[in-house]
């Protein structure tokens, strides 16, 4: 079974504007409301995928209660754990003549809390995939995702990290099976300019040494490259189309890749489905859909 943790949800309310004029009244041409954070985008597409996952971490509040209902409708399997107090974020997408986010920062979570979350892990076993990724909300250390990794480590999960600076190094001793910094997280994480493939490799093999078994280096429009354990460098651009809206493109690669990878044991199978998956969420106001994704496929196996 493939698990997803989010510790921080959050509804996004997107709006669209002509163009967005900062200290004046700006209209909504349209909106919409979208359940999400990394780890519950992941499960999303990988239904859409086909593939059966569970979704947990934290949730509090009404906005928490709208997530919980949402993944239901979805058909998306969850067991989260919810706080006594607080709320679930709700963070705005200005989407104009450029993309403008502003991110909540999510309730406060207690060492009880997280208690119970570790209970529910208790149940992941060998075999099985855990994806951790996105932030983190008040109330919990960069230290986290080291501290669910250290849990299963011993237990041949197969681990995957989606997060940056301080959060992702941390992991790192735990041998993670795939890690997807994107260029502006890892030049964030190494506090560094990264203008050439050169130099991507340089870091992503620095974050193989440090323990990282695959790095996932996504590109934007330019597509991505991977740095496999057996010593590998694949690239794979990215099919040509309009970009509407970037968020959640990240996390459908890291759901295609596994995904391709499950079914294929193949890093260049799994890579051409990553991009696929995250090209496609980039083309369409929320994320992929199955046919979405099936048709950027054919776009990348075709050209």
């Amino acid at each position: 079974m493939i698990y997803t943790i989010t510790l921080n949800p959050a509804i996004d309310y997107v709006i669209n504007v002509d163009k967005l004029i900062v200290g004046a009244i700006n209209r909504s041409e349209h909106e919409g409301f979208y359940c999400g954070g990394k780890g519950i985008n992941v499960s999303t597409v990988l239904k859409e995928l086909a593939v059966k996952s569970i979704a947990t971490g934290l949730l509090a509040g009404f906005t928490g209660i709208e997530i919980e209902k949402a993944l239901n409708e979805k058909g998306i399997e969850n067991d989260f754990v919810f706080l006594e107090s607080g709320c679930s974020r709700i963070n705005v997408k200005l989407r104009g003549d450029e993309e403008t986010d502003i991110n909540a920062l999510g309730p406060q979570v207690s060492d009880f809390d997280l208690h119970l979350l570790f209970k529910k892990l208790e149940n992941i076993n060998e075999g099985d995939v855990l994806i951790l990724s996105g932030s983190i909300p008040k109330g919990v250390d960069d230290n986290i995702y080291a501290k669910i990794l250290s849990k299963v480590y011993k237990r041949g999960v197969t681990t995957v990290v989606d997060t940056t600076g301080k959060k992702l190094l941390n992991t790192l001793e735990f041998r993670p099976f795939l890690i997807k910094p994107n260029i502006n997280e890892l030049m964030e994480t190494f506090n560094t300019k990264i203008s050439s493939l050169h130099d991507i490799e340089k870091y992503a093999i620095k974050l193989q040494n440090l323990g990282a078994k695959n790095v996932l280096i996504s590109m934007g429009d330019k597509g991505a490259v991977l740095f496999t354990e057996d010593k590998q460098v694949i690239i794979e651009n990215a099919p040509k189309g309009v970009a509407v809206n970037t968020a959640g493109a990240g996390d459908s690669m890291v759901a295609g890749f596994i995904a391709g990878y499950l079914k294929s044991n193949d890093y260049k199978s799994a890579l051409k489905l990553a991009i696929a998956c995250g090209s496609a969420t980039a083309f369409s106001e929320g994320l992929c859909k199955q046919n979405e994704i099936m048709q950027t496929l054919n776009l990348i196996e075709n050209k």
